[in-house]
């Protein structure tokens, strides 16, 4: 019944066998499972596990994801709607990692640091 998914192993080999490096990234969720209470709603909720897929996949690719996040909020207003894919942590990485964009509080921060 399986054998079409289980063909995937054999044509794509970068595929891994097993996803236990997703469960282990995805371990921090069930942790602060009475913090998600107060998501106020279902949407709230949702949202929670949209940012929350993000930052996992910020760190399977290797991403700050504060940096990814603050980038991502500053670049989407201009940004193309067709092109949103670059805005997904693996595109992003190729095309903006280098150089990505900083908010002006943080620049503040770091200024005064200095």
């Amino acid at each position: 019944r399986r054998e079409h998914e289980l063909r995937v192993f054999l044509e794509e080999p970068d595929v891994p066998m097993d996803t236990n490096h997703l469960e282990r990234a995805l371990r921090p969720i069930p942790m602060g499972r009475k913090n998600w209470l107060f998501c106020w709603s279902e949407l709230g909720a949702e949202h929670v596990g949209v940012i929350q897929s993000l930052i996992t996949t910020c760190k399977l690719h290797d991403i700050n994801p504060y940096v990814y996040l603050t980038d991502v909020l500053l670049r989407v207003g201009d940004h193309p709607a067709k092109e949103v894919q670059d805005l997904t942590p693996r595109l992003w990485k190729e095309r903006f990692a280098a150089d990505p964009r900083q908010s002006d509080l943080y620049m503040a921060c770091n200024h005064s640091v200095e």
